[in-house]
């Protein structure tokens, strides 16, 4: 195991609860979302050009679609952001007391999408399965806190984590109903998303903080920020902790690669629930060259 320092300052901020960092290969930018501050961000390294939409309701996530615009978890459903700033409800389900949280897209281009309670009652959230055309299929209906979600570079793995229960799960992902190899080529979306066998691949040990959320790299190792922790770790895939990235601020909440090459480690900070946050609680932080991501599909939608 190697520890690791490096980190640089992207966007200084002040987000309450910074979240879901997302490299949009289409726009070479980032996008980051301040859950609380109903604000969806975006970061351009090269130009250093940023923009911040706000939203109506609590975002969870924002992530870009293969036709242009964002999809949105939000408070009360699934969301499509136009480029033209129109929106549509793709899912629409408000539930009281209830809000979205982290979301991703799959390698098929289908969205999982979180969502979890105010207080974070055991068993209030959800991990929902959302295709272009709205179809909804609720996959967890027990969670407490839906986090970080990912996928092995060849797919046939996902990881997920509901922080509370401090586990990194892992299940194989399988051909769903209906489908075979057809000799068609290319996966449709929908497709191989039937998740099964459920283990773990790590616990996080008391007093190291709450897995938060997740990225898989290009060697299919998982990195994850921790809550209360202050570092990002990487496993590698049988689980084995063989690098830690100490942080200047406590809650860290999620990171992704990016930037030209998709070398760069970018993470995302909450100040959120602290009495005195630190100088850089709430900014998008950045480990230049610290490995290799994989490339992320847009939404379908």
């Amino acid at each position: 195991m190697t520890t690791a320092t490096g980190y640089e300052i992207a966007v200084r901020e002040h987000a309450a609860l910074g979240e879901g960092p997302t490299w949009d290969t289409a726009a070479q930018r980032l996008i980051w979302v301040d859950i609380l501050g109903s604000r969806v961000h975006t970061y351009d390294p090269v130009s250093g050009r940023r923009t911040v939409m706000v939203t109506e309701q609590h975002v969870g996530a924002a992530k870009p679609r293969a036709g242009g615009g964002l999809v949105l978890n939000l408070r009360d459903g699934v969301g499509l952001h136009d480029t033209d700033g129109g929106f549509r409800w793709l899912h629409h389900d408000p539930v009281p007391g209830r809000r979205a949280n982290d979301a991703a897209v799959a390698p098929d281009g289908s969205l999982w999408a979180g969502t979890m309670r105010y207080d974070e009652a055991p068993g209030g959230g959800t991990l929902s399965h959302l295709t272009a055309d709205g179809t909804v299929r609720t996959v967890l209906d027990d969670v407490a806190v839906s986090n970080g979600i990912g996928w092995s570079p060849d797919g046939r793995l996902m990881y997920y984590i509901d922080s509370p229960t401090r586990r990194v799960d892992v299940f194989d992902v399988g051909v769903g109903e209906g489908e075979g190899d057809g000799g068609g080529g290319g996966e449709r979306e929908g497709e191989g998303q039937q998740i099964s066998r459920r283990r773990s691949l790590v616990t996080i040990e008391d007093g190291a903080g709450f897995p938060d959320g997740l990225t898989v790299d290009a060697d299919g190792c998982v990195w994850v920020a921790l809550w209360d922790g202050g570092a990002v770790r990487r496993y590698t895939p049988d689980g084995t902790l063989d690098r830690v990235i100490p942080l200047p601020v406590p809650r860290p909440t999620a990171c992704a690669f990016g930037g030209p090459g998709l070398t760069d480690l970018y993470i995302t900070t909450a100040a959120t629930g602290l009495t005195a946050p630190p100088p850089l609680s709430g900014s998008l932080l950045v480990i230049p060259g610290a490995g290799k991501g994989v490339e992320q599909r847009a939404f379908a939608g």
